[in-house]
């Protein structure tokens, strides 16, 4: 019997219950096959006891979307600029702005025509 990718990382985390990478590959996973419940707590999870593991902000906020939860997608992304300016990480501050000004509208120029 094959052992699927989501029942090693079970295992795994069994062994190391708060490590922020086994929880945030949970979440990817229980997103990939579409529990997305499972995601979303394992997501909010790690902003909560793991706020800087900054790979999680812009996962969490696109699954806030896809919920049709757009304030807390914008809180997360947000909160995600923050850590990652902190951390001086500009590869994902400059995503997350990204996806925050398209969420948001910032940056359209479309009131500039005359």
């Amino acid at each position: 019997m094959q052992i699927s990718r989501l029942e090693k990382l079970l295992e795994f985390i069994k062994n190391e219950p708060d490590d922020p990478f086994l929880k945030y590959a949970l979440a990817t996973e229980y997103l990939r096959i579409n529990e997305t419940d499972k995601a979303l707590a394992y997501y909010e999870d790690l902003v909560n006891n793991h706020r800087s593991y900054v790979g999680t902000y812009y996962h969490l906020g696109k699954l806030y979307e896809a919920l049709d939860r757009k304030q807390d997608a914008i809180n997360t992304y947000e909160t995600g600029m923050l850590v990652s300016r902190e951390q001086r990480d500009n590869h994902a501050f400059s995503e997350l702005q990204g996806v925050y000004n398209a969420l948001t509208g910032f940056g359209d120029d479309d009131d500039d025509d005359y």
